[in-house]
C-alpha cells in the first residue's frame, strides 16, 4: 500500500488534550509498552475521527497492524466519550443563557434496506437520530446518545429526558414544528398552512424561524468531523463516537480555536 503525508485541520490543543488523557489511562492500567506512543495514538484517533479514513489505511500510514489500529482508536474514543458532559451538566451550564436551541439531526449509516428501525422517512435514508442543544449564538452545547433513525424527534427528546430537564431548570428552548405538542418550556411555531395563518401568527413564525436557524451551525459542527457524515461501524458504537466528537469540540472551544499546521500523519 502506498503511503503519503497528510494533515488535519485541528488545533494542536486537541492533540495535547487527548495525549494527556491517554497517558493517564496507560498509567491507570499499568501499560508498559505500546507500538505507538500516547501522542501517536492520539494522532491516529484524531485522523480517524476528523477525516474518516478506514482502519487499514491508517494502519499503513502509522506502520501498525489493522487490528492494532482498531484497538488504539477504540480505546481513545472510549476515553473521550467518558469525558463528555451529561445532559444535566450541559443544562446547568446553559442556565445563564437567555434560551437554548433544540433540534435533531440524522447521521447517515450504511445500513441495508431491511434495517427498518434505522430508516428515517423524513430524510429518506438510513441513519441514527441525535438531538442537539445549542446556545443563542449557535454554539454546540450538548449532543445526545444516538437512537435509530426511525424514531421521531419528539420521542427521542422525551426518551433522553431533554424536555423535563429543561423544564426543571426553567430554560426556554426554541424548536421546529417537529416538536409540536412536546410541552415543557419548548417553543414551536404556530401550526397550520401559511395562507391560513393570521398576520400576527405569520410574524411570529418569521421571528421564530430566524431564531431557530441559529442551531444549524451547531449541527454543522458535528458534521465537520467527516466520520459522522457516513458511518460504517456498528450502530452500538455510534453514541461513543458522537460523545468523543463532542468532547473534542468543547475542548477546542475552551482552549481556543487556532488552526496550526503541526498535526500531520502518514496515510495509506
Amino acid at each position: 500500500m502506498l503511503v503519503y503525508p497528510s494533515g488535519l485541520d485541528l488545533s494542536s490543543s486537541h492533540l495535547r488534550f487527548l495525549t494527556a488523557r491517554l497517558r493517564e489511562r496507560r498509567r491507570a492500567i499499568g501499560s508498559r509498552w505500546r507500538r505507538l506512543s500516547a501522542g501517536r495514538q492520539a494522532l491516529l484517533a484524531l485522523a480517524h475521527l476528523r477525516n474518516g479514513h478506514p482502519y487499514a489505511q491508517l494502519a499503513a500510514g502509522f506502520g501498525i497492524g489493522t487490528t492494532t489500529a482498531y484497538r488504539y482508536i477504540t480505546e481513545a474514543v472510549d476515553v473521550l466519550a467518558g469525558l463528555a458532559p451529561s445532559l444535566a451538566e450541559a443544562v446547568q451550564g446553559a442556565s445563564t443563557k437567555a434560551f437554548v436551541l433544540l433540534d435533531g439531526t440524522l447521521l447517515p449509516t450504511d445500513r441495508i434496506a431491511a434495517d427498518r428501525p434505522f430508516y428515517s422517512g423524513k430524510h429518506k435514508k438510513h441513519g441514527m437520530n441525535v438531538q442537539v442543544l445549542a446556545d443563542p449564538a449557535g454554539r454546540l452545547l450538548w449532543a445526545s446518545p444516538a437512537l435509530p433513525g426511525a424514531i421521531h424527534d419528539i420521542r427521542a427528546a422525551r426518551e433522553h429526558g431533554i424536555i423535563d430537564t429543561l423544564a426543571d431548570a426553567d430554560i426556554k428552548s426554541w424548536a421546529d414544528k417537529g416538536y409540536r405538542g412536546v410541552g415543557g418550556t419548548v417553543r414551536t411555531p404556530c401550526w397550520g398552512r401559511w395562507e391560513t395563518l393570521s398576520t400576527g401568527q405569520q410574524a411570529v413564525n418569521r421571528s421564530h424561524a430566524k431564531i431557530r436557524a441559529l442551531v444549524e451551525p451547531a449541527i454543522a459542527t458535528l458534521k465537520t468531523w467527516r466520520l459522522l457524515r457516513k458511518l460504517r461501524c456498528s450502530t452500538t458504537r455510534i453514541t461513543h463516537l458522537v460523545q468523543a466528537v463532542l468532547t473534542l469540540h468543547l475542548t477546542g472551544s475552551n482552549w481556543g480555536w487556532k488552526r496550526l499546521p503541526t498535526l500531520s500523519c502518514g496515510m495509506g
